[in-house]
């Protein structure tokens, strides 16, 4: 397992520094910078950590990925504990570590600062304590989950989701003495009370988190919907050993008799599954669910004789077959060059150029006359190109940066009286009503680009002001669906 585990980290590591940052790496840097009880977005931890990893370690990319690497690597071992909970031996513990070690979701955005990797590793700690629960009966184990609940619902509130899925089956078909447990509650009070300032800040500020929701669930929609929930989560699971282990991993939890207490946990993630399905979620919400499913498939396939098709699921050559795919697909190793002309993913398009970009920018805001320089304001279009202004602006001299879209909205509006204004966007029409003069004065072009983000954007000068930014503001909130689908999904549909 130390052997897996090694090469996870070491893959990650020496792949985290090969491009720039992505956006929302870039956004959680900005947030970390407004530091705040929550966000609109999400809960504060990210945006912490990203400060800190900052603070210690200033402009290094490599730095700032570093806890996901260590919380992707850390879940291979945990998922081979979920293995020998559920009494497998050597053999069934490797294989768990190693189907860990080859999911896409988890490999895939292992090398990047996100949410959802250290959520997942949340998840992952928490059903192997409730396993472990389940065999020993040692009810300090539920008091650790509450406090890893705790941390989970710092990051993001779906843990909330996977306890209320856990209470149903357990009533379903038990053991319903875990409810009964004082420790279970204690450690439910603990998240409940650790996660009261996020809450309130939501309640304050009209809940925007149930926005993003339906946010997401149009971005989902542009990729397929529900109809391609399954698909994409199997995917992440890392095919074909991690799809077909996952589904085997469901049907033995539901299914054999050895496994039976265990069962309401095979309720657990269908149960999961099904609400992530109906609401139109994320396949990346389950990945902290891989480890529980596929530890009880390895432990079943060394328990039990397959038939003879069945064995070459968990074969050597298997495995690496499945490592490769993972690798070449996930992992950023192709040259920037292959990517030109559009032909890149989203993710190398939306972490290159961006300091160009905020140049670019510095170079209009310095074509203003020098008395209007000091006074001026910098607008930007959407929040990935907002946090990489804030981000690279002082290099260049930028003033303060804002913009109206998603989470950086509540970041503040600019002062009254400010100056000219630097906007950029694709698109200044909507400026117009407010300024009396918008001009374009320069463009931008980043051949591994994502249109309207950092590539194929202009920049504009607004001058002659006609309303205030105080009453202005509300109205360049955009945040809503129907405002504006995020462009990284339209290039996905595309």
């Amino acid at each position: 397992m130390l052997a897996i585990t090694a090469a996870v980290a070491a893959a990650l590591g020496l792949t985290s520094g090969r491009y720039g940052y992505f956006g929302d790496e870039l956004y959680f840097l900005a947030s970390g910078r407004h530091l705040s009880w929550s966000y609109a977005d999400q809960p504060p931890l990210i945006p912490l950590l990203a400060r800190l990893m900052d603070t210690l370690f200033p402009d290094s990319v490599a730095a700032l990925r570093l806890p996901t690497t260590v919380a992707t690597a850390a879940g291979v071992i945990v998922a081979s504990l979920i293995a020998r909970e559920f009494g497998g031996g050597r053999r069934a513990q490797v294989l768990a570590a190693a189907t860990s070690a080859v999911s896409f979701g988890l490999l895939g955005s292992g090398h990047e600062l996100s949410t959802y990797v250290i959520d997942s590793f949340g998840w992952t700690v928490i059903t192997w304590l409730l396993v472990r629960w389940v065999r020993t009966r040692q009810d300090r184990l539920l008091l650790a989950s509450g406090l890893v609940t705790a941390v989970c619902l710092e990051i993001k509130d779906l843990v909330a989701v996977f306890w209320i899925v856990v209470a149903c089956a357990v009533l379903l078909v038990g053991p319903r003495d875990l409810l009964r447990r004082p420790l279970l509650w204690v450690g439910a009070g603990v998240a409940v009370v650790c996660s009261l300032p996020n809450l309130w800040w939501q309640a304050h500020h009209g809940w925007p988190e149930l926005t993003m929701t339906q946010l997401v669930a149009a971005e989902q929609d542009l990729i397929g919907g529900r109809l391609t929930f399954v698909p994409l989560v199997l995917l992440y699971t890392g095919l074909p050993v991690g799809a077909v282990l996952f589904c085997y991993g469901i049907w033995r939890l539901l299914r054999s008799a050895e496994l039976a207490p265990y069962r309401f946990l095979g309720w657990t993630i269908l149960g999961v599954l099904a609400l992530f399905l109906v609401n139109n979620g994320r396949q990346s919400y389950v990945t902290g669910l891989f480890a529980l499913a596929t530890g009880a498939a390895v432990v079943e396939l060394d328990r039990r004789q397959p038939a003879a098709w069945w064995r070459w699921t968990t074969t050597w050559p298997v495995y690496l077959l499945t490592a490769v795919i993972a690798v070449t697909m996930t992992l950023p190793l192709r040259p920037l060059s292959w990517d030109r002309g559009g032909l890149g993913s989203p993710v190398t398009a939306l972490s290159t150029d961006w300091p160009e970009l905020s140049s670019a920018v510095a170079d209009a805001v310095h074509t203003l006359p020098e008395g209007q320089r000091a006074g001026a304001v910098v607008l930007a279009d959407t929040y990935w190109q907002a946090s990489a202004l804030d981000q690279f602006g002082p290099r260049y001299g930028l003033p303060k940066v804002y913009s109206g879209n998603r989470g950086f909205w509540y970041f503040g509006a600019p002062p009254d009286g400010s100056g000219p204004t630097v906007f950029l966007g694709s698109d200044a029409t909507a400026l117009r009503r407010y300024f009396g003069n918008v001009r374009k004065v320069g463009s931008f072009h980043n051949p591994q680009g994502m249109p309207g983000i950092n590539t194929g954007v202009s920049i504009w000068v607004c001058t002659g002001q006609r309303v205030a930014w105080s009453q202005m503001w509300p109205d360049l909130r955009d945040f809503d669906v129907n405002d504006r689908i995020t462009p990284l999904y339209r290039r996905i549909a595309d």
